[in-house]
């Protein structure tokens, strides 16, 4: 395999103008998302405590995990003497 010798890479003016430049407005962009996240944020948790929404904090979680409790079965059929779970 042929060796080459490294190239050489110069950082130009407007290179680093045009860096700073997008990196302004990515911090733009993320410090806008934030707050409005954090208004969304706010929105629903004073939904919460003002009451609109009736559902415990527990079903409220449920819900967004997208867990579905299974009643248990109840009676005799559940203790151990009858060996069934």
């Amino acid at each position: 395999m042929l060796r080459r010798k490294p190239t050489r890479l110069e950082l130009k003016m407007d290179d680093i103008e045009e860096f700073e430049g997008v990196r302004k407005d990515l911090e733009s962009r993320k410090k806008q998302r934030e707050e409005a996240e954090a208004a969304a944020g706010e929105e629903a948790a004073a939904a919460i405590a003002l009451g609109t929404d009736h559902r415990s904090r527990e079903q409220i979680i449920n819900d967004r995990i997208g867990y579905k409790a299974q009643p248990k079965g109840g009676g005799r059929a559940a203790h151990f003497g009858a060996f069934e779970f």
